[in-house]
C-alpha cells in the first residue's frame, strides 16, 4: 500500500517557527565635514546592526510577505537595551519588541548609532575618560584651570563630570584636557548612518514591496524626522527623495519635537567636549495618584536586565565610576550633539504614512508631542494614526500590568483576546507596531486618533 507524502508546498510554513538573532556592521570611511570634528574626517569606522529575524523550519510558504522595519534608539540607551529586552514577560514570552516582530513575520533591524554600542566610538572622542566634560568657565569668562574649562549649550550635557563621576575610576584623581574640544554629531551625521541601514536592511530582508517600515524611539524621533526630510540641504546627503522612496511607512515613539529646522549655532557656541555619562537609571516614577492607578506597571527583573544589556553593550564604561578604585559602578557613555530637522515644517512635509505612539505618563518626552507631530502631519495625508496609552512612561515597551484594572469590565484589550487580562503597554506597542507594519491601520482604521485606558481598551477619540 502507497504511503502518501506531503508535497513540498504543503511541507513549507505560513507562521515563523523561531527567531534568530545575530549582529553585523557596515563599514565605512567618515566624509570629510560631516562630523563636528575635523581630525575624524576620513577614519574608518562601524555601525552595529542588531538583527532579529523570523526562522520558518520548513521555508516560507509562496506568498508569505517579506516584511522589514527598521529601529532608532535615543539618545542614551542603544538598540539591543531599547528593543530587545531579553527580560521574560508575566504573561510568558518575553518583553523583546524585535522577538516580538519577528514572531509575527517582520524581521528587524535595530543599529546603534556612530558614537553608541559597539558602533565606532573613536579613541579621541568616547573613548577617552578626558572627554568627559571639565568645570565652568568662571562668570568673567576666564578659566584657572590648567586642563581647561567647559561650556554647554544644553543642560542634558552636565559640567565636570570628571569632578563628580571620574575622578577616582579611571583618572586616577586628576583631571585631563580634552582630545577632542567639539561635540560629537549633528543630526545628520545619524542621518547618513540611518541611510545605510535602510539599504542593509533591503538588501537582508528582501521585502516583498522593496521598502522599510522605519521607526524612531525617543532622539530617534528627531533623527528619522530628519531622514525623512526631502527639502534637506547638506550637500553630504544628496538624494532625500530617494531615501524617502525606500520608506513605506514611519512610526514616532515616544518622540521629542521641536527645535530649528536646520542646524543653528547658540549664542554661547556649543559644548565643548564629546563625551556625556549616565548612571544606572531607574525606573521612571509616575505621581503617587497615578503610580496607585498603574499596577504592575514595572515589571520585577526588567530594570535590572535593562542596565545589564546597557553595560553589556559599553566595554569602556562598564569599568568607570564609583569611589572605589577596585569596584567601579560603571557608566553609560553617550555622546553630545546638535539637535534640529525635526519640527512642524519638517513634519508638515512628510509622507510617508505615520504612526504617532506615545505613553500619556512620560515624563521624558511629554505626551503633549504626540498630538503636536499628529497635528503637525499634512492635511492631505489620509493615512496617519495618534495612538496615546494609559499607564505607559517613557519606557512603554517594558511595561506591563498586574492586579484588578488588567480585566476590563468590558471590551476586550488591544491586540489581546475575550476575556483575558491586559498584559500592559509593552503588549499594546508590539500589537500596534504588528499591525502598522502589515497594513498600515489601528485597530482596523487608517486614519484617527485613539486612547488606550488603564485596562488596555482602545477607543477612538475626539
Amino acid at each position: 500500500m502507497a504511503v502518501a507524502t506531503k508535497s513540498s508546498a504543503q511541507q513549507c510554513d505560513e507562521v515563523p517557527t523561531g527567531v534568530a538573532t545575530a549582529d553585523h556592521w557596515l563599514r565605512f570611511r567618515v566624509p570629510p565635514g560631516l562630523m563636528p570634528d575635523p581630525q575624524f574626517d576620513g577614519l574608518p569606522a562601524k555601525i552595529q546592526v542588531h538583527r532579529v529575524q523570523p526562522v520558518y523550519a520548513n521555508g516560507k510558504c509562496p506568498g508569505v510577505p517579506n516584511r522589514a522595519v527598521v529601529l532608532i534608539h535615543g539618545r542614551t540607551i542603544t538598540a539591543s537595551p531599547a528593543f530587545d529586552l531579553r527580560s521574560p514577560a508575566p504573561e510568558g514570552g518575553s518583553l523583546s519588541v524585535q522577538e516580538g516582530l519577528a514572531q509575527a513575520g517582520i524581521d528587524t533591524f535595530a543599529p546603534s548609532l556612530l558614537g553608541y554600542g559597539h558602533s565606532t566610538r573613536f579613541d579621541e572622542g568616547l573613548n577617552d575618560p578626558g572627554n568627559a566634560s571639565l568645570r565652568p568657565y568662571l562668570a568673567d569668562g576666564t578659566c584657572p584651570y590648567p586642563e581647561g574649562c567647559d561650556r554647554t549649550h544644553n543642560p542634558i550635557f552636565t559640567l565636570d563630570q570628571q569632578g563628580t563621576l571620574l575622578l577616582t575610576n579611571p583618572l586616577g584623581g586628576e583631571r585631563r584636557a580634552h582630545s577632542s574640544k567639539y561635540r560629537f554629531a549633528r543630526m545628520d551625521v545619524w542621518v547618513r548612518d540611518i541611510r545605510q541601514v535602510i539599504d542593509d536592511a533591503i538588501t537582508r530582508a528582501q521585502p516583498s514591496d522593496g521598502k522599510v517600515t522605519l521607526l524612531g524611539y525617543s532622539l530617534g524621533g528627531p533623527r528619522v524626522g530628519r531622514t525623512l526630510y526631502a527639502a534637506n540641504p547638506n550637500p553630504l546627503l544628496p538624494g532625500s527623495a530617494d531615501v524617502i522612496a525606500k520608506v513605506n511607512r514611519a512610526v514616532f515613539m515616544s518622540s521629542l519635537f521641536g527645535g530649528p529646522t536646520e542646524e543653528t549655532t547658540p549664542a554661547t557656541g556649543f559644548v565643548t567636549f564629546p563625551l556625556t555619562l549616565e548612571r544606572r537609571p531607574g525606573a521612571p516614577v509616575l505621581p503617587p495618584d497615578r503610580e496607585a492607578a498603574c499596577t504592575g506597571r514595572v515589571i520585577p527583573g526588567s530594570q535590572d536586565q535593562f542596565w545589564k544589556q546597557i553595560m553589556e553593550q559599553d566595554t569602556e564604561g562598564r569599568n568607570w565610576g564609583g569611589d572605589d578604585p577596585g569596584n567601579p559602578t560603571g557608566l553609560n557613555r553617550s555622546p553630545t550633539f546638535s539637535n534640529y530637522g525635526w519640527n512642524t515644517a519638517v513634519a508638515g512635509q512628510l509622507t510617508p504614512p505615520t504612526l504617532v505612539i506615545h505613553g500619556l505618563e512620560d515624563a521624558t518626552a511629554p505626551p503633549a508631542n504626540a498630538s503636536a507631530i499628529f497635528n503637525a502631519l499634512p492635511a492631505s495625508m489620509t493615512n496617519k494614526v495618534l495612538v496615546q496609552v494609559k499607564c505607559a512612561s517613557h519606557q512603554m515597551q517594558m511595561e506591563g500590568c498586574s492586579g484588578p484594572r488588567c480585566t476590563p469590565e468590558s471590551g476586550t484589550p488591544y491586540g489581546g483576546r475575550p476575556g483575558e487580562p491586559w498584559a500592559g503597554p509593552h503588549a499594546t506597542l508590539k500589537a500596534a507596531l504588528i499591525e502598522w507594519i502589515r497594513s498600515g491601520t489601528f485597530d482596523g482604521a487608517a486614519n484617527g486618533r485613539f486612547t488606550v485606558d488603564e485596562s488596555g481598551v482602545a477607543s477612538a477619540s475626539p
